[in-house]
């Protein structure tokens, strides 16, 4: 149980909720009460994907003090009651990382940089590798940091490595990312080979079933999404998708059809923060710019002409946020759909560029979260299960039948 956060320190937290980011519309603020200020220090918020290694990687800073730049430091952490952030060992999808070694030794080195961190504050900060461990951190006080692999291309065609990358930590694992690759079809690829799961892929799932890993679908193609459901025998997560019903067209969310099967499987969807994820507007900025620059004759892109003439349709079409609300509206479908027990929070911190929405900007804006689903009618029993409960529950039935 954590230590829970006095009513007077809940209050100095009110003005850190959603200023921590540089974008412009960090001024609009949610008014959180102290109470969901101090329920957010006093239950477990597990985050089952946060970008912080991918960050790191690209420009290092120290998340042990406050950072100017990314979704996530330490301090901000904690004064948004987050607890266990799951961090993404992200591979890029890539004919370069489909090469022998060169995926997996991709994410040894995330995994390489997540342990030096730790390493450097182990009064503050522990790799957790199973629903125990994690509760046992939280009672020291430390930020538990479990570890997700994004993109299974560095299992490399070999099972084996599964079970090497169990030993490092990895407790679940993304099929596929933003390309088909040996395991599954992607959803953002119009190549799909396997017709959904390969063979390999299959395999792939039973490993995991054994030796207690999370099957993670989100970046699947809608095909391997059922294909994982025939062949799994444990409850699967999507670690960081949100409801298509809100972005018609838009397969990197899930259907209605499939958060319903999933929650009748015991599975979980965690919902991404992403703005594109969350209103049918942001999804279709880009699309738009592409065909702006289209109409305008331009072919070239990096071109100084298009990049010009894009800086001034930014201008003229400002960035459609999402709010708080619209993350609010995908909870509420879901759990209308697949029950309280089948939904939980997948953020894609660091993850979305500077697409996230006003009122959770960054890691200190859970309360703001909390806020809302009370405000929603939610029962703090019910906020608890979206806020980590859930993710215990499957968790611990990957870890029992393992």
């Amino acid at each position: 149980m954590k230590t829970s956060l006095s009513l007077t320190a809940a209050s100095f937290f009110i003005a850190l909720i959603g200023c921590q980011s540089d974008q412009s519309d960090t001024a609009t603020t949610i008014p959180t009460s102290e109470n969901s200020l101090a329920l957010a220090q006093e239950m477990i918020i597990a985050d089952t994907h946060v970008d912080l290694p991918y960050r790191l990687e690209a420009n290092y800073e120290n998340v042990l003090a406050p950072t100017s730049t990314g979704d996530f430091d330490v301090p901000r952490a904690r004064s948004g009651g987050l607890n266990a952030p799951f961090m993404s060992i992200y591979t890029p999808a890539g004919l370069e990382f489909e090469e022998v070694d060169t995926s997996k030794g991709n994410a040894d080195q995330l995994i390489d940089m997540i342990e030096a961190l730790v390493a450097q504050a182990p009064d503050q900060m522990a790799i957790v590798r199973s629903w125990s461990e994690l509760e046992i951190a939280v009672t020291e006080g430390k930020l538990a940091l479990p570890l997700g692999m994004e993109n299974g291309s560095p299992i490399e065609g070999n099972l084996d490595n599964l079970q090497h990358f169990y030993d490092r930590g990895i407790r679940y694992i993304t099929l596929a990312h933003s390309r088909s690759n040996h395991i599954a079809d992607s959803s953002y690829d119009t190549e799909r080979p396997a017709g959904g799961l390969t063979e390999f892929g299959e395999a792939v799932i039973r490993e995991m079933n054994r030796l207690g890993i999370m099957v993670d679908i989100s970046h699947v193609s809608d095909e391997a999404f059922y294909d994982v459901l025939e062949v799994t025998s444990k409850p699967v997560i999507a670690s960081h998708s949100s409801a298509r019903h809100f972005t018609p067209g838009f397969e990197r969310n899930m259907s209605d059809e499939m958060i319903t099967a999933l929650g009748e499987q015991g599975g979980v969807i965690f919902i991404n923060f992403g703005s594109a994820f969350l209103t049918e507007a942001a999804n279709n900025y880009g699309p738009r710019q592409r065909e702006f620059l289209a109409n305008a004759g331009v072919t070239d892109a990096d071109s100084e002409e298009a990049i010009a003439l894009v800086e001034q349709w930014k201008l003229d079409n400002p960035y459609p946020y999402a709010t708080l609300e619209d993350v609010l509206d995908h909870i509420d479908h879901a759990v209308a759909l697949a029950g309280i027990n089948a939904v939980g929070i997948g953020s894609d911190y660091d993850g979305v560029d500077d697409t996230l929405p006003v009122g959770l900007k960054d890691v200190s804006s859970y309360p703001n979260l909390i806020e809302g689903l009370l405000a929603r009618g939610y029962s703090i029993n019910d906020v608890e299960k979206i806020m980590s409960g859930n993710l215990k529950r499957v968790w611990l039935e990957v870890e029992q039948e393992a």
